[in-house]
């Protein structure tokens, strides 16, 4: 009766059980996070506050400050990576950006049990993309997790309507709808490349080039955005205030709509 080496079999077991456990405590934490997003975004929607395109400008230029400058004091030139990898990374901050944009737009339109139900469009999209690009190999118990993950959301959206709560404003669902399953598509071709460089370069490298990226795109978008919509509501209160000069501008705020 030989003992066990502590590298043996038995070791590499308890290994792979803590490596298990970890990533579901992560997926967890991060579904917390999500959750606490979505919640946030129907609050700011009820108290007609529409800015999308800033909430992901905050986040990209966390990235940046955080992720982008580790990456330049890092041993890897980050140079010669906007030499060589630049339109990679833009194509993937995108990707990115327009998908948090889309599905943030969503919650104007539609409500929060449909945005999380058709959010999970991502999951079959992105199994798609990883099965004829990564090569990756799905086993039948994979789909099978997939298959009753979407029916545990759909009996979720199910009981709500039952039980007849109104979750927000049904104006334009089907935009909304149409947002979110485009930001779905947006989101999985994103994860894809993400899980390519993250497993082929570093980790660091991706979050430094989105950050720089992302802040870049979303930074232009977002003045674009309120440059059109300045516009837009100086016209419409002046021409409802014709003859009355003192309240041509209201009390609006003007960047409310970024």
């Amino acid at each position: 009766n030989r003992k066990r080496s502590p590298a043996g079999p038995g070791s590499a077991r308890g290994r792979h059980i803590l490596s298990l456990l970890k990533t579901i405590l992560m997926g967890q934490v991060l579904s917390l996070l999500i959750c606490g997003t979505a919640v946030s975004c129907g609050y700011l929607v009820e108290d007609k506050v529409e800015t999308p395109m800033l909430q992901s400008f905050l986040n990209y230029a966390l990235l940046l400050f955080t992720y982008t400058t580790l990456l330049s004091t890092s041993d890897r030139n980050i140079l010669q990576i906007l030499k060589t990898n630049w339109w990679k990374y833009l194509a993937m901050a995108v990707a990115d950006v327009e998908a948090n944009y889309a599905v943030v737009k969503a919650y104007q339109f539609t409500t929060l049990t449909s945005i999380q139900l058709l959010d999970c469009f991502v999951i079959p999209v992105l199994m798609l993309l990883s099965w004829f690009i990564l090569k990756t190999r799905y086993r039948l118990m994979h789909f099978v997790a997939v298959a009753v993950c979407l029916l545990g959301v759909g009996a979720m959206v199910g009981a709500d309507i039952l039980a007849g709560r109104n979750q927000g404003s049904t104006n334009h669902v089907l935009l909304g709808d149409g947002l979110v399953l485009l930001s779905a598509v947006l989101y999985a071709i994103s994860n894809m490349c993400q899980e390519h460089t993250v497993k082929n370069l570093s980790r660091i490298e991706f979050l430094g080039m989105m950050g720089l990226f992302g802040t870049l795109i979303s930074g232009i978008q977002l003045h674009a955005v309120c440059s059109l919509h300045l516009v837009h509501v100086r016209s419409i209160q002046l021409h409802a205030c014709s003859g009355e000069d003192d309240e041509c501008y209201g009390s609006e705020p003007l960047s409310a709509h970024c």
